[in-house]
């Protein structure tokens, strides 16, 4: 397993048009090739991934805590596209030129807007929440993730005020044990990850489950953009292992089929952790597909 615990080298915030602030993180390099991770549900600026390889491969691995969420100022309302445009500031006011994107767990849907909006030069969703809301996935959902999508779309404010009062940093980490296999446990429950990730849920909630809470509904609800319109490669990580049922259904089968430019990756072995513990690969073949490659 990578050290996903290992510390930041780098840590602030930027100001954005409109005032707001949005917290960073880096590892790496400060001229190796950006790469900004769009991270899991209610995680923070503080959980990185391939700590012990972004120097070797010369990454410049860049973490962002969403609005409302650790250092990053609230934006009650904010849609997707809001979000394309925060990364595009961010971008900007860090010089992260040809950037790339990871999108896990429920951080894909984040990725993929800056993909379709053409604002990346590759992305790699790694156990990444599907379009859930798709009417094709509707059987494949288990029934209480059924019934989340479907208030979503009937009472998006409903919901999202449901998912406030549901939302804390140790509700969170309850749940992703609970809805973990024994690889994933494995993982998790290492001790020094185990405290890098409940400091990561901590920070996430330090303004409440405001933030939180819009990310989910966002996430559970129809995408503004068509996956089919993006151009740049898309790497599609699912771990055979991984019990989930807020990722995807099918393992990204569906999403191989809807994005041309992609390519499906399934690891027989690996969990929903693969991101901490296939770090070298996801970043490796990252590069290797985008226009972004060092000499």
């Amino acid at each position: 397993m990578s050290d996903g615990e290992m510390e930041p080298a780098r840590l602030g915030q930027v100001r954005l048009p409109d005032g707001r602030r949005l917290g960073w993180a880096e590892w790496g390099p400060e001229e190796g090739t950006p790469v900004l991770l769009c991270s899991g549900a209610a995680t923070s600026r503080w959980l990185g991934f391939g700590g012990d390889v972004v120097d070797r491969l010369g990454i410049r691995l860049v973490t962002v805590d969403r609005p409302g969420l650790g250092a990053s100022d609230p934006a009650p309302g904010r849609t997707l596209d809001n979000w394309v445009q925060d990364v595009r500031h961010l971008a900007e006011a860090r010089a992260l030129r040809g950037m790339a994107l990871v999108g896990c767990s429920q951080g894909a849907p984040f990725a993929l807007a800056c993909a379709a909006a053409g604002s990346v030069t590759g992305v790699a969703v790694v156990s990444g929440t599907d379009e859930l809301a798709s009417p094709g996935f509707r059987g494949l959902l288990v029934p209480d993730v059924r019934k989340l999508v479907d208030s979503v779309a009937a009472d998006p404010a409903g919901a999202e005020a449901f998912f406030r009062g549901f939302g804390s940093a140790d509700a969170m980490w309850d749940m992703i044990l609970a809805m973990s296999g024994d690889v994933d446990r494995k993982v998790y429950t290492v001790p020094a990850f185990a405290q890098a990730y409940r400091r990561a849920l901590t920070e996430a909630f330090a303004q409440g489950s405001a933030g939180y809470a819009r990310d989910t509904v966002l996430a559970m609800g129809a995408w503004p953009f068509d996956p089919a319109s993006i151009t740049v490669p898309v790497d599609l990580w699912y771990g055979a292992q991984d019990t989930s049922p807020v990722h995807s259904p099918d393992f990204g089968a569906s999403l191989a089929r809807r994005i041309p430019t992609s390519h499906r990756h399934v690891l027989p072995e690996a969990g929903g952790s693969l991101l901490w513990t296939h770090a070298e690969d996801v970043l490796r073949s990252l590069l290797k597909r985008t226009s972004v490659r060092k000499p």
